[in-house]
């Protein structure tokens, strides 16, 4: 294949719910271009896209992705990204490297959830669309409500470039009021007769191709003005004011095809090349120092991988874009993340598992390399004499949490290795040993996405896993002052251990006086602060640490082993077992021996007589809470709201957003478990949600009960 500039490049992704036809369309395209000879079909596991086992499975693209075409002397390279929303990562991915976003959206369904979702991730990351109503063909295909549900919905303004004449199963024309021309299709395979408009649609042809003039004239003044002389623009006048309103993400141009016949492929690549935004005027990659990079192909290298993935008998593959320079075969890179110098030995141009090889890739252009020895997902290799490090993809948060284990414990080994190479592939699956959970806990967007990672392991490796329920992790913390001393004794023939500690705790808050005196049980006890020590908590909080040690009851080497103690048992709470917090200790007195005392009978004393005045001190237990953000129709909202009521969340806030309504909610976590499937199954599939971190909070008292009833303390000295 040729090599092509920047200004020859055009990279768009595919996006639309689930079931609009993305990789139908993208097979079309590549037919169009000529990169393959005949049309597969998702029915028969044969598309460039959906070419792994588990997509042939289910047939419905689960992984995003590349292919490319050549029409017009230009390239469009093309990225297939899934429509379900628990595979949302591989559109933040995309949408990295693509500058413009062809929105499908279903004939018989119009703008769904899943169509929202998608332009609202693109209007979040700043990419223009093109809207395409496509399954035209199909016996329910309705364009008129499929349009009128983009108007109602979207929050780009729709603009008519096309409609159909007949759709339906007998669809085969279309009119473009932008070309003001009627195209009828004589066959499936994109031949097409270029007509006049038929007297009975002149009048709506004329209608929407004014419409379309006022559009286009309305994001250049020259344009406007130039309207206002003549009344009218010529074509390339039209496309001109549309260059600048899809650019500005004013308008989305709307197109009709059925990809399954090859219908209007060929208009809306035309339009894609003629208008989209290409490389040289998309807005730049920025740095991490925020350095704008344009696509000059002359400048210093510089590519960002934006996908990783393994595939056997080759090993790791690098999707790249070139953000700047060129890219030449054999060419030595430095890592700006390791520092490590890449060799990129071989480049390909990528048409689904399909690879071309090719000898470079200019600014714009993207490609893939294999056998890199340490990069991965959001790397930039850039030249020597200009390292640079392109801002990164931030990736949604997490909306799914389960633990997991091996069925066969014999394999534990090896799915860490096996969840840590899915996290290779895929930043948007996180998996970490808790060491306070003592659990191995995974993270996804949805049940289904770890399902498929499940079963995606079990077919590829033959290891099988489970998930359960994740154990949530509580905080402990006290509400009052409490006293207690312990002494620990112990004589076995020889040497023994004793060891008294006296100490006072209370609830820890910011700015809270130094302490002088308490009043415990009736007593007054005065402190004399000989030392203090303050410990902000790896796991949230804090430890303030006092020494009022007097007259040489505890020798000052006991110190640090009664820290020890304490801090053991925040480690592990005295209540569940989960970590303590946001306390105060103060060590007022104590006993030692001149030959029994030594550094573990101090801490083992230090850790009773923290678990005694801990639980005397108006213990709580804490949990984490989640902001919930769940956008549904609103006509399963209050099916929504009850479940989250039922689930102890407190309603923050709704409104209502073009034809969907958002609810805000604080959620325990602990109520959240498999979440996702209970929203899928209550709205049929059609609402989404996100879960963030908000802050620990005291769990209520009979919930705090039941948890005090579950856990059985196993503290041994």
């Amino acid at each position: 294949m040729k090599n092509y500039s920047p200004k020859e490049i055009k990279n768009i992704v595919l996006v639309g719910a689930p079931g609009s036809g993305k990789t139908t369309l993208a097979e079309a395209m590549a037919f169009e271009g000529k990169v393959i000879d005949r049309r597969g079909s998702v029915e028969n596991n044969n598309t460039l896209s959906d070419n792994t086992d588990i997509e042939h499975e289910y047939k419905r693209s689960i992984y995003a992705t590349t292919l490319f075409t050549e029409f017009m002397g230009r390239k469009l390279n093309i990225i297939d990204c899934p429509g379900s929303d628990d595979f949302c990562g591989n559109l933040f991915s995309a949408f990295k490297v693509g500058d413009v976003g062809v929105m499908l959206v279903n004939a018989q369904t119009g703008w769904e959830v899943g169509n929202e979702i998608q332009a609202r991730y693109a209007s979040i990351l700043n990419k223009p669309l093109i809207g395409v109503i496509n399954q035209l063909d199909a016996d329910k295909a309705n364009y008129e409500a499929a349009l009128e549900s983009i108007k109602a919905d979207s929050i780009v303004k729709p603009v008519v470039v096309q409609y159909p004449v007949n759709q339906g199963a007998g669809f085969d024309s279309f009119v473009d009021v932008l070309m003001m021309k009627m195209y009828r299709f004589t066959d499936e395979n994109g031949t097409r007769e270029e007509l006049d408009i038929p007297e009975a649609e002149m009048e709506k042809a004329k209608a929407l191709n004014q419409e379309l003039v006022e559009t286009a004239a309305e994001y250049d003044d020259e344009l406007m003005m130039l309207y206002f002389d003549k009344g009218t623009l010529t074509q390339d006048d039209i496309r001109s004011g549309l260059k600048l309103g899809v650019a500005n993400r004013k308008v989305m141009p709307i197109f009709v095809t059925s990809g399954k016949r090859d219908i209007g492929t060929k208009r809306l690549m035309e339009f894609i090349i003629n208008v989209a935004p290409g490389p040289t005027v998309a807005p730049d990659f920025l740095t991490v120092e925020g350095e704008a990079m344009h696509a000059d192909e002359t400048a210093p290298v510089a590519l960002f991988v934006f996908k990783s993935q393994m595939e056997h008998h080759i090993g790791e593959i690098n999707y790249f874009r070139v953000v700047r320079g060129t890219v030449t075969e054999g060419m030595e890179l430095v890592n700006s993340r390791t520092g490590n110098k890449e060799k990129l030995s071989q480049l390909f141009a990528v048409a689904g598992k399909n690879r071309i090889k090719v000898t470079q890739l200019a600014a714009g252009d993207i490609g893939c390399t294999v056998k890199l020895k340490g990069t991965r997902t959001n790397d930039t290799l850039a030249a020597t004499s200009a390292a640079v490090t392109v801002e990164p993809i931030v990736f949604p948060e997490p909306r799914y949490r389960a633990a997991v284990k091996a069925k066969d414990q014999a394999n534990e080994e090896k799915l860490g290795k096996l969840l840590l190479d899915a996290r290779f592939e895929d930043p948007t699956i996180l998996v970490e040993y808790s060491k306070e959970l003592k659990q191995t806990i995974i993270q996804g967007q949805g049940e289904h996405h770890l399902n498929i990672l499940k079963n995606r392991i079990a077919a590829d490796s033959k290891v099988e896993m489970e998930f359960f329920a994740p154990k949530i992790p509580y905080r402990e913390t006290i509400t009052k002052v409490a006293q207690a001393d312990y002494r620990h004794k112990k004589q076995s023939g020889g040497a023994g251990q004793f060891g008294e500690v006296h100490i006072v705790i209370e609830p820890y808050y910011e700015g809270m006086p130094e302490p002088t005196k308490y009043k415990v049980n009736g007593k007054d006890l005065t402190m004399n602060i000989k030392g203090k020590e303050e410990y902000d908590l790896e796991w949230g909080g804090k430890l303030q640490y006092y020494s009022s040690i007097v007259g040489g009851a505890i020798d000052a080497r006991f110190m640090p082993a009664i820290l020890k103690g304490i801090m053991e048992k925040m480690d592990e709470g005295p209540l569940t077992g989960s970590y303590a917090r946001d306390i105060r200790v103060v060590v007022y007195d104590g006993k030692m021996h001149p030959v029994d005392s030594n550094e573990i009978s101090f801490k083992l004393a230090a850790r009773n007589a923290f678990k005694e005045a801990f639980r005397n001190a108006g213990p709580k237990i804490m949990e984490p809470i989640y902001n919930v953000e769940v956008l549904t129709p609103s006509e399963y909202m209050g099916s929504v709201m009850s479940d989250l009521q039922n689930r102890r969340a407190m309603i923050m806030g709704m409104d209502h957003d073009k034809g969907f309504d958002r609810l805000q909610a604080r959620v325990p976590l602990a109520e959240l478990y498999r979440y996702s499937t209970t929203l899928s199954s209550l709205t049929s599939g059609a609402a989404t949600y996100t879960m963030k971190f908000d802050s620990y909070e005291q769990v209520p008292s009979d919930v705090q009960d039941k948890l005090l009833k579950a856990y059985t303390d196993t503290d041994e000295d």
